[in-house]
């Protein structure tokens, strides 16, 4: 007879693992970089074919619901409260700390214009750390107040990790029906910001810091709630089929209707999107495809938009026609997803295994002292 280990980690090792979900992710990754080209390009967002982009984020963060659940709801209590931040922070903040320092960059040398002499070294100084830290301070005016001036993206990660702290204090002890009523009390929260604003772009600027909240909280329930519920549904559609039904969500046309149209799509189409992804069957050749899309996913988020602040100051100034634009767009894409896979293997991967290691060894010196 075969027991289970009673070492946590090691049951770890032996879960499933949805790499259908790591492809979606990197489907959403890209389709936000596209996205925010296009958003210098079509400021009438009525014309922009990938308009509602943006609701990648609600993906990543119902995705990310399910994904902390499975990773973590049996384990948290073995491993206490400060291993789980150690490793979250491990996992998540080097690449905060890279897409500070490439968005600093990108403002003090931005070759196609910028507006330096309107900021103090102080103020620049002061934004950078914020940004390091994740602390939200919506001041630089040329980055159009977002909360992280230097690394726009980074105001859902400050949110995903509001969600991480909220679920290592509080939700991975709460039970499945008490979770199901603050999942429903969120989805009223949505839908007062999408009827309130006319629709959910918000959460990355100051004025709409809140609207953040009520993306975040929803999405991260509607996941975990997923995982405990067990609501994974058997399917054939694949990785090219699920990959297809994203798409959609994204390149829905823009219109008058967004405030209920964007709230059905965040409060049914994504969670049914992860129980068919954490369902359906993968081809043994796009498993490669998938297992890169996943990895890449985060670095590209991160790393991306410093490039696109000199891209919207070039297209400002000098006007491109649209061979030019098609060129450059396409061109940066696949130079973006290049040098994110650079950033991921020469740079994250292995600090992300130099502060495990450390840590690990602390922690086996702690112990061997008890």
């Amino acid at each position: 007879m075969t027991t289970k280990s009673q070492n946590p980690a090691e049951n770890q090792h032996t879960k499933q693992h949805f790499e259908i979900l790591d492809g979606l992710r990197g489907i959403a990754a890209l389709a936000v970089v596209v996205f925010h080209f296009m958003e210098w390009i079509f400021t009438d967002p009525s014309q922009n074919f990938i308009g509602h982009g943006f609701l990648a984020v609600d993906f990543f963060f119902c995705l990310s619901g399910f994904v902390i659940g499975y990773a973590y709801d049996d384990r948290i209590a073995n491993m206490g409260l400060r291993k789980f931040f150690t490793a979250r922070i491990i996992r998540l903040h080097p690449l905060v700390i890279a897409g500070s320092f490439l968005g600093l960059f990108a403002f003090l040398f931005d070759p196609f214009g910028g507006n330096l002499e309107m900021y103090s070294a102080g103020k620049i100084i002061l934004a950078f750390i914020c940004s390091l830290f994740m602390i939200p301070l919506p001041v630089i005016e040329d980055r159009g107040f977002n909360l992280f001036s230097f690394n726009a993206p980074a105001w859902s990660l400050f949110w995903e990790y509001i969600a991480n702290i909220v679920y290592a204090l509080i939700l991975y002890k709460i039970r499945r029906n008490l979770l199901l009523i603050l999942t429903i009390l969120s989805a009223f929260a949505i839908c007062y910001v999408g009827y309130n604003s006319g629709n959910l772009l918000g959460g990355w600027s100051g004025p709409t810091f809140w609207d953040g909240f009520a993306r975040i909280s929803y999405s991260f329930l509607a996941g975990l709630l997923i995982y405990r519920s067990n609501w994974i549904i058997k399917n054939k559609l694949g990785f090219a089929g699920l990959s297809a039904l994203l798409l959609l969500a994204f390149i829905m046309p823009f219109s008058e209707w967004n405030w209920i149209s964007e709230p059905l799509v965040i409060l049914f189409y994504f969670p049914l999107l992860i129980a068919l992804g954490a369902g359906s069957v993968l081809k043994s050749g796009l498993k490669k495809v998938c297992v890169f899309s996943g990895n890449i996913s985060y670095p590209l988020y991160m790393t991306h938009y410093a490039v696109l602040w000199m891209f919207g100051n070039y297209y400002i100034n000098y006007k491109p026609d649209i061979a030019e634009l098609t060129l450059i767009v396409i061109t940066s894409v696949v130079l973006l997803i290049g040098f994110a896979y650079l950033v991921m293997t020469v740079y994250d991967i292995p600090i992300r295994k130099y502060l495990s290691s450390k840590w690990n060894a602390k922690r086996s010196i702690f112990f061997s002292r008890v």
